[in-house]
């Protein structure tokens, strides 16, 4: 498993959006964050020894998951029960499947109705709210 690889997967999800932030960090959401989307996952691309991935575990996930050699809480969103993996062979292909999955489960949950009833709309009404949002309005 590696970025490329992880980053595939995060694609093939319903309505998940990349940006690269902060960085070299590769940040993955739950909808357009313009919109209102939550981010679920964050790549580390920089290859700095610090961990690969940090993703939301939930909150009964999360203890159970610190348990396991190469996962620690993620550096400022641990109270928000985010784990980091230190290394890709952690976990093996599938269990990242399952861990990625239910990553976003949690936060498409946790989303507002707003939000979700956007998601529901077609990709092209999406796109122009997009375009009508503040943040992309020039002045």
């Amino acid at each position: 498993m590696d970025a490329e690889e992880i980053r595939r997967r995060l694609l093939s999800l319903p309505h998940v959006v990349e940006t690269m932030q902060w960085g070299a960090n590769l940040v993955f959401w739950v909808g357009d964050k313009r919109l209102g989307g939550k981010m679920f996952v964050l790549a580390n691309l920089d290859g700095d020894g610090r961990a690969v991935l940090s993703y939301c575990a939930g909150r009964e996930r999360y203890p159970e998951l610190l348990e396991r050699e190469g996962i620690v809480p993620a550096p400022y969103l641990a109270r928000a029960h985010w784990v980091a993996v230190e290394r890709w062979g952690v976990f093996r292909p599938t269990e990242w499947q399952s861990e990625l999955e239910a990553a976003h489960a949690i936060v498409l949950a946790k989303l507002p109705k707003r939000v979700r009833q956007i998601l529901a709309l077609p990709a092209r009404e999406q796109k122009r709210l997009i375009q009508q949002s503040p943040s992309t309005t020039k002045p």
